[in-house]
């Protein structure tokens, strides 16, 4: 996949996540990647979270900058618990690091507390020319009283500051349209207009099942449909797929890519990671972020009279006292 780079002195609004890096911009550009500074958890089990953003970013060119906001108690089957970070540690983080370096985008994921949320809003408004890339993850696991909270901070505070907002049909729906009457299910566009109601300008709705068994994926705005993806329907449960998309567009749009052509993008690779999927325990499957990684079948194969592999493994840890 091919990406640009912003040069470091060019500023990144709104209104240019839909116009195309040019030649002229391409000519001066950075030899840097470009920086995403990321609000999220720490997941021991490597399906979402840092560990998914770490690795979603470095796939398509960008470097991220992370801001630990606590981290999950999980495995590859569920979420337990989450212990959040003091959201005076969360400030000195980002406040450290943005004094240092110079960020194209900044993403949101889940950090735990509306107390966090309130710093992650006030970042975003020191910084109102650097886009946000906020998505709003699954949170039945939590308890009802901390959910409501959480989502309440979350429309409040952080979704003035949202330039795409990213998340799951049912899980958006829930909770941005929470009285939809209508006899069909709210559209994209209805999420949408939901969502510019408290200031966000975009939004991706991702996991509609068509009746054909495929997935369909559309940006829009509430006035039109910018982009449209669908998949085959993988028949597998997934753990991490929102991390991954919303990390894989975020790097891009840092990279300079235009917002559909970064949504089409980001959702490709998002779909190659799930087929690409593995399953490391007794849980769901978590998307492979390095599949372009992987050796093809023909390397991996030994033709004859081909010296034979010298064996370098590490010795059992035996030590004796």
């Amino acid at each position: 996949m091919t990406t640009y780079l912003l040069p470091p002195e060019q500023d990144h609004k709104v209104s240019d996540l839909n116009d195309p890096t040019t030649e002229e911009d391409s000519a001066d550009q950075s030899a840097n990647p470009p920086c995403v500074l990321v609000f999220n958890a720490s997941d021991p089990s490597g399906a979402g979270g840092l560990a998914c953003d770490a690795v979603a970013m470095a796939s398509v060119g960008a470097h991220m900058l992370p801001v630990v906001t606590g981290a999950y108690a999980r495995d590859t089957a569920e979420i337990f618990d989450h212990f959040p970070f003091d959201e005076d540690a969360v400030a000195e983080q980002a406040r450290t690091i943005l004094e240092d370096v110079e960020v194209q985008l900044i993403k949101v994921g889940f950090v735990g507390t509306p107390e966090n949320l309130s710093t992650v809003a006030e970042t975003a408004t020191d910084y109102p020319d650097v886009p946000v890339v906020a998505y709003m993850p699954n949170l039945s696991w939590w308890e009802d009283t901390q959910i409501e909270a959480y989502l309440d901070a979350f429309r409040d505070l952080v979704l003035p500051q949202t330039t795409v907002l990213v998340g799951n049909h049912s899980t958006l729906w829930r909770w941005l349209l929470p009285d939809w009457a209508g006899e069909r299910p709210p559209g994209p566009r209805d999420i949408a207009r939901a969502a510019s109601e408290f200031g966000v300008p975009y939004t991706l709705v991702t996991g509609m099942v068509s009746p054909d068994q495929f997935i369909d994926n559309v940006l829009a705005s509430p006035q039109t449909v910018l982009a449209s993806e669908k998949y085959e329907r993988l028949d597998a449960v997934f753990a991490g797929a929102g991390d991954t998309l919303s990390g894989a567009l975020a790097a891009l749009l840092a990279s300079g890519s235009d917002l559909a052509a970064a949504t089409t993008e980001a959702l490709s690779y998002m779909d190659r990671c799930l087929d690409a999927g593995f399953r490391p325990g007794m849980g769901h499957v978590l998307p492979d972020r390095l599949f372009w990684a992987q050796p093809e079948e023909e390397d991996e194969a030994v033709s004859e009279g081909e010296s034979p592999t010298i064996d370098l493994a590490l010795p059992p840890h035996d030590t004796r006292h």
